[in-house]
């Protein structure tokens, strides 16, 4: 923790959650109008932790929760959403009316050249029992890696595509189902990126996989699945990881240039739903310095509406 951090949030209100990922922030009020010093305090600690939390936060409504998101950075609609929701992503994850799963290991909007940096999520309603989320590592997931195989994910790069395969989430329902043929319907995206990317504000070298991969680039679909399910094992490791046990009012905030994510689903019908502000991040650069590069960029304008007479 830097002196600057410091000397605006103490040592004493950081509580870490786990060895190598995860803080506890306690003691502050989250709002849009927290002074700049405590804002960059919170932004020294997130690159320090990769996610940090914030409980007692229920004075936040949609509208303050977007004002302090974006003393972050510029907020980011979601391409494959309906764009009436504005601002906002709402995430209703196995809720009674349907919503987008997050029950697998992903880094949000990967599928974009420039997917966001950070993302602020505030528990709205959430259940009794389960519905954690956990939260990975990626930059310690490199340091894992034996020296040869470091040097293989740096020459790596995959395509990811918000075209996934859906059979990876177990029974899907019939209104998972169409939420997603609807998504896919208003966007479609295929990007290449580097599968070691260079944090630019840390410096330290990243993994970009989950659940958006389709295959790595000059590789064919069999040795490229065994390298993913190879990486993705150091990534998932339980010594990376960090579980956040959600209450209503928790705020989680996380670096997506150095985090991959899973939201459990283990709560049978109760509800759960969590709102997000998503803050517009930098096109990945690899260990050779070239970029990611889009393969695929269609966005269907929405349908005109009906004109009466």
């Amino acid at each position: 923790m830097s002196e600057t951090a410091l000397n605006v949030i103490p040592r004493t209100a950081v509580v870490k959650r786990a060895a190598r990922i995860g803080a506890e922030i306690r003691n502050i009020k989250l709002s849009g109008d927290l002074p700049d010093q405590t804002i960059a305090a919170i932004k020294g600690l997130l690159l320090e932790h990769k996610v940090i939390f914030f409980r007692d936060q229920v004075h936040l409504d949609d509208a303050e929760h977007e004002r302090f998101a974006i003393r972050f950075g510029k907020p980011m609609l979601s391409p494959t959403l309906d764009p009436a929701k504005g601002t906002m992503s709402i995430l209703e994850i196995d809720h009674p009316r349907g919503g987008f799963r997050t029950d697998t290991w992903h880094i949000d909007f990967a599928y974009l050249d420039a997917y966001p940096k950070i993302l602020v999520l505030r528990g709205a309603v959430i259940p009794p029992v389960g519905g954690d989320t956990v939260w990975s590592n990626t930059a310690a997931a490199y340091l894992d890696l034996p020296a040869p195989l470091q040097r293989l994910a740096d020459d790596l790069w995959a395509v990811h595509s918000n075209a996934y395969d859906f059979a990876v989430f177990a029974r899907p329902t019939e209104a998972e189902k169409k939420i997603y043929d609807e998504a896919l319907s208003r966007a479609s995206f295929e990007t290449e990126h580097p599968v070691v990317r260079v944090h630019p504000e840390t410096g330290e070298r990243t993994l970009v996989l989950g659940l958006y991969v389709k295959g790595f680039v000059d590789l064919p679909k069999y040795d490229g699945q065994k390298l993913f399910d190879l990486f993705e094992s150091h990534i998932t490791a339980p010594e990376n990881t960090v579980r956040w046990n959600w209450k209503q009012g928790d705020v989680a905030i996380w670096d997506n240039r150095a985090t991959m994510h899973y939201a459990v689903r283990d709560y049978g019908d109760q509800p759960r739903v969590v709102r997000r502000v998503a803050i517009d991040g930098e096109v990945p650069v690899g260990v050779d310095g070239r970029r990611s590069v889009v393969r695929t960029k269609i966005i269907k304008p929405p349908p005109a509406a009906s004109s009466t007479s």
